[in-house]
């Protein structure tokens, strides 16, 4: 997909929370330009595939701790672009596990 960046320079596409006790979460060279928009990274459900810098500890959990690219300013087109392959997995995992979800009638 490419990204037309209509979203530069926009609001929506960047917050910064210096308030924040964990400002900045991860380590990084350009705190200026850290977003906070997605704390809890929407890419994380993709698994090994989110694109990130991440590791399974021994318990198999993904960790993301070294991973800071949903947090540049200028990857918010690269997450949002990635958003038709998280529908797809929230829609294939509709009613499973245990969240409460219901099927559709």
């Amino acid at each position: 997909m490419a990204d037309n960046k209509k979203w530069e320079g926009k609001g929506y596409s960047f917050v910064q929370n210096l308030k924040c006790e964990y400002f900045p979460c991860h380590k990084t060279i350009d705190p200026e330009n850290f977003n906070c928009l997605f704390c809890y990274c929407p890419l994380y459900t993709l698994g090994d595939q989110c694109g990130g810098n991440f590791r399974y500890n021994e318990k198999g959990v993904k960790v993301c701790t070294n991973c800071v690219f949903p947090h540049i300013r200028s990857n918010y087109g690269k997450v949002i672009e990635r958003y038709p392959e998280i529908r797809r997995l929230a829609s294939e995992n509709r009613g499973k596990g245990s969240g409460g979800g219901e099927k559709p009638v």
